[in-house]
């Protein structure tokens, strides 16, 4: 089934559905978007829904991103499985793994007769989601990247340029302190920023087999010198407020938007939160490099989510999956999706439409983002991780991390023991395939 994309700026059909929805097939979709982004999706389940009369989309909130990637899993195994479910970057090789629960993206389209071509997509973002042969395992959604938000006014205030290196970063946080912040620089999601991105932009390895990406049979690496002499100067950066740890997800996000702090490393998606409650002139700029490390930076890896597809319904709801799929990749909804949200547009002509519209030159830095992911051909070291029970590990991650910032252990002896215990879950993750 093939239909007409629309722009997502009419309201007026959103009606329309409301006396055949007896006679559709329903489509159910679990997700784990709250608060504004929740009601996008939303928004965008009533289009799909009115313009077209064979299926209603079904979105539903289950939680955070491990709660719905739970929940999934347990009703499955209950056969009550919903026919999409978004789940987060590091489940991939879980759900890979789940050998007969999944309906791979590129084979659903070309059963359902949908028209699908992978090359319309990022290859930054695509490539995250591909086997070995290229296969397109599930629907890219909403991609993003880490990326350091700055408060323009405070920085001018005390003098100071955008930073680009880490020492720019540190000289930076000790003015903004200097001149009557609170604080100078924190992070949310600190494995996927200072861990996994932070290698990957010094194309350093995370771990064996390219990441992940050849064999299940890989072992963590990130405890290197490099890395904890990184950690140890940040760790240093906090005895006077130069750095501030918020949070292990987005919980320092008031830190920055309140004014207390005057830069912050995280997802580019955050960039709808910024507009809505910074009350100052700010932007985002690439993430620093430690010029100790490399002379110029490789490239940044995806966060955020794919949809997934599982299997057990009848086949033809799965067109109704196939042409919902269709509609989310057309460049009007990922050009919308993208320019609301600040996650990284799917699809090369929704980026070119949002250029086409102005959105970027009207709002500077908006395309970091994209442009980290771009910056070069992928190395094995950066074209992103796959590893088991990696919700797990960045759990240890967590630990190992918040006792260093605690004092009770310097950088090398939290790294070593994250990997020592990720290894233990990785092994144990490959037991469980084999």
């Amino acid at each position: 089934m093939t239909f007409t994309k629309t722009l997502l700026t009419s309201t007026a059909l959103v009606g329309m559905m409301a006396g055949a929805a007896a006679a559709q097939t329903e489509i159910n979709w679990w997700h784990a978007m709250g608060g504004a982004n929740g009601e996008r999706v939303d928004r965008m389940a009533e289009e799909f829904n009115a313009m077209q009369d064979e299926f209603v989309l079904v979105p539903t909130y289950k939680g955070n991103y491990t709660e719905t990637m739970t929940a999934a899993i347990a009703a499955f195994r209950a056969g009550e499985q919903p026919h999409l479910v978004q789940v987060f970057e590091v489940g991939t090789a879980t759900m890979m793994a789940a050998e007969g629960a999944i309906y791979p993206v590129e084979q659903l389209m070309e059963d359902a007769g949908e028209p699908f071509d992978g090359g319309d997509f990022l290859p930054a973002v695509v490539s995250y989601y591909q086997t070995p042969e290229g296969e397109l395992l599930s629907m890219p959604f909403n991609s993003s990247s880490p990326v350091l938000w700055y408060n323009a006014d405070a920085l001018e205030a005390a003098g100071v340029e955008v930073p680009t290196t880490w020492a720019e970063v540190e000289a930076a946080a000790a003015a903004l302190v200097d001149n009557g912040m609170e604080c100078g620089v924190s992070f949310g999601y600190q494995s996927w920023v200072m861990i996994e991105n932070f290698n990957a932009w010094h194309n350093l390895p995370t771990g064996t087999q390219e990441n992940g990406f050849a064999g299940f049979d890989t072992e963590l690496v990130f405890n290197s010198p490099e890395l904890a002499a990184r950690l140890d100067r940040i760790a240093a950066m906090s005895e006077n407020n130069h750095f501030v740890y918020g949070g292990r997800r987005g919980d320092s996000l008031p830190m920055f938007t309140n004014g207390e702090c005057g830069m912050w490393m995280n997802s580019s998606a955050y960039y709808g939160s910024m507009v809505d409650q910074a009350d100052f002139e700010f932007g985002q700029t690439m993430l620093p490099l430690d010029t100790d490390i490399a002379d110029a930076p490789q490239n940044s890896i995806i966060g955020g989510a794919t949809l997934w597809a599982l299997q057990g319904h009848e086949a033809a709801d799965y067109e109704g999956v196939a042409a919902f799929f269709t509609y989310l990749s057309s460049p009007e909804v990922q050009a919308w999706w993208s320019q609301e949200t600040g996650y990284v547009p799917i699809t090369t002509a929704a980026y070119e439409l949002g250029q086409e519209q102005g959105f970027y030159a009207d709002n500077p830095g908006t395309d970091t983002a994209i442009q980290q992911l771009s910056l070069n051909e992928p190395t094995p070291n950066s074209r992103g991780i796959r590893f088991g029970n990696f919700v797990q590990i960045r759990d240890v991650i967590n630990e190992e991390l918040e006792a260093l910032w605690a004092g009770q252990q310097t950088a090398q002896e939290a790294l070593d023991r994250a990997v020592e215990r990720g290894n233990e879950l990785l092994r144990r993750f490959e037991r469980s395939v084999n």
